[in-house]
C-alpha cells in the first residue's frame, strides 16, 4: 500500500510541475505532498512550509486587489 501511495503521490507532483502554466496545478502538487506526508516525515515538514507560503501569498494578493482603485 505504501508503494502504491508513493507512486500516486509522485505522479501527482510530476503532473503538477508539468502543468505549471495551468491554473490550479498547485493543487496537484499539494495533493501529492499530502499523500507523501502520510509515510515520510520530511514530506510533512515540506507540506507545512508550502501551506504557510501559499497562505501568505494569498493574503498578499487579497490585500493588493483590495487596495487597487477601479477607474
Amino acid at each position: 500500500m505504501k508503494l502504491l501511495r508513493s507512486a500516486a503521490a509522485i505522479t501527482l507532483i510530476i503532473l503538477g510541475i508539468i502543468f505549471t502554466i495551468l491554473p490550479g496545478s498547485i493543487l496537484l502538487v499539494l495533493g501529492g505532498l499530502v499523500l507523501l506526508s502520510v509515510d515520510f516525515p520530511h514530506a510533512k515538514k515540506f507540506l507545512s512550509k508550502t501551506q504557510r507560503a501559499t497562505s501568505r501569498t494569498a493574503r498578499k494578493v487579497d490585500l493588493f486587489l483590495l487596495k487597487r482603485k477601479y477607474r
